[in-house]
């Protein structure tokens, strides 16, 4: 992990444009201001484009996706494009209905996202992998290493796989990640908040992988950070103690290992 990213992120106060899912839109929101940029959140087809324009990254989850919402994250991305603001893909439960596949083929028709961050079976539907999902989770098991390679190379984007080990491919090197908690698979919206995080940390002027990598070992180790907290016995004990070691400086979590 670079900690000057962090750092970075923090002095910039990135505005991030999220069109993301109901679910976590409040801890979203609240999480992305306790690690240091500043959340809008816009999904209306008249404003979409415009708000992306203007913002510093974008972030595009399709968890709770409509078809409106649909034409709104291809506007704000094609603005996106035009403008040069980075974007992160998350494609929340790609395999689970015909909607969300077809919905996730036009996307990328249209938007080419600077990272694409999702579970081995979200990643896998990507690219015909056959891979056992149970709704927007990701149960089987099977190469990943293939998983993460190929959509990198298939959509010319940093690929993510996240899991116990991260995998991180740039297109042209594998990266991994292994910092993080099983408690963040007890919580609603784990996921949905790295994207943000991760849209966050792409706003800087460093290294693409040093921001990706960066933006995952810093979530971490954040989480690790809480769970061994002796206060936490749960997840509604993590929750709050998570959002604030979002906070904390990078020393101060590694200290705690």
């Amino acid at each position: 992990m670079k900690e000057h990213v962090i750092k970075n992120v923090r002095k910039n106060n990135p505005l991030i444009h999220h069109l993301t899912n109901q679910v976590v839109m409040n801890f979203t929101a609240n999480g992305l201001l306790a690690f240091g940029g500043s959340p809008v959140m816009a999904k209306a087809k008249e404003e979409a484009a415009s708000m992306a324009a203007i913002a510093d990254g974008v972030l595009i989850n399709i968890g709770t996706l409509t078809a409106d919402e649909l034409q709104s994250m291809i506007k704000a991305g094609k603005s996106a494009n035009q403008k040069g603001v980075p974007i992160v893909l998350d494609p929340v439960g790609a395999a689970a209905t015909p909607f969300r596949t077809d919905a996730l083929k036009e996307i990328l028709s249209h938007v080419r996202p600077t990272v694409i961050k999702g579970n081995a079976g979200e990643m896998a539907h990507l690219v015909n992998i056959p891979w056992e999902t149970k709704g927007v989770d990701s149960v089987g098991t099977g190469n990943v290493q293939q998983i993460v390679e190929q959509v990198a190379k298939t959509y010319e984007t940093v690929a993510v796989v996240t899991g116990e080990t991260d995998l991180i491919h740039t297109g042209k090197k594998l990266l991994t990640n292994q910092s993080g908690h099983p408690m963040l698979t007890k919580i609603t919206g784990a996921g949905c908040l790295l994207g943000s995080i991760l849209s966050a940390c792409l706003t800087t002027d460093d290294k693409l992988e040093d921001q990706v990598v960066s933006a995952l070992h810093f979530y971490g180790l954040a989480a690790e950070y809480a769970a061994s907290q002796q206060a936490v016995n749960g997840a509604g004990t993590f929750l709050p103690v998570f959002l604030d070691a979002l906070s904390m400086n990078v020393k101060a979590l590694l200290d705690n290992q």
